[in-house]
């Protein structure tokens, strides 16, 4: 009984210590030294919230760069993964009406790679970033229906690009929502 009541103590304790207060101690320091990223890392203009730097959107006009597919439709509440295999017929077709879609879209030749990154979703659904070579492969179609030399938004993009950190942790990406924002801010 003197176990018991000793287990059931050191529960409690370890439930609000760990439960609550860790958590509010935690809330509390990342507010203060990190308030932007403490609070999503949202993106606003004009006094109106946009988005989340750390979420995706969808962008299907062609005046935009399309990010990386979703499979919840960006919903942050319900982000998941299609899990479909590799051998799953259903994938296989997804995948190549996505690769259709981006050469008509883009007017690539059939021998023209699709960076995977357009074609495949992430595990989440929610990749806020492409591959520099994705939005490289968009710039030609923007520039054209936007009406800008293909210069100007190849060098948008190169300025967007993130590199890895440290120049060995992670890949070059570039977010998409700040890239079309910049290229709103350019068209005026």
């Amino acid at each position: 009984m003197k176990q018991l009541r000793i287990a059931v103590l050191m529960l409690g304790v370890l439930s609000l210590l760990l439960g609550i207060v860790y958590p509010l101690v935690m809330t509390g320091v990342f507010q203060v030294l990190f308030p932007r990223r403490a609070n999503g890392s949202l993106i606003t203009l004009h006094d109106r919230i946009i988005g989340s730097e750390l979420i995706g959107q969808s962008f299907t006009s062609p005046g935009y760069f399309h990010g990386r597919p979703s499979d919840c439709g960006y919903d942050a509440a319900n982000s998941a993964a299609s899990n479909l295999g590799p051998s799953n017929p259903k994938l296989f077709e997804q995948v190549q009406g996505r690769i259709d879609t981006a050469r008509g879209e883009d007017g690539l030749a059939d021998t023209t790679p699709v960076p995977a990154d357009l074609v495949l979703s992430s595990a989440s659904g929610l990749d806020p970033e492409i591959t520099p070579s994705s939005a490289l492969l968009q710039i030609v179609r923007i520039a054209a229906v936007r009406h800008l030399e293909v210069a100007v938004v190849r060098h948008l993009v190169e300025q967007h690009t993130q590199r890895p950190v440290l120049r060995i942790f992670g890949q070059e990406r570039v977010n998409v929502l700040k890239l079309n924002l910049a290229l709103d801010s350019i068209a005026q």
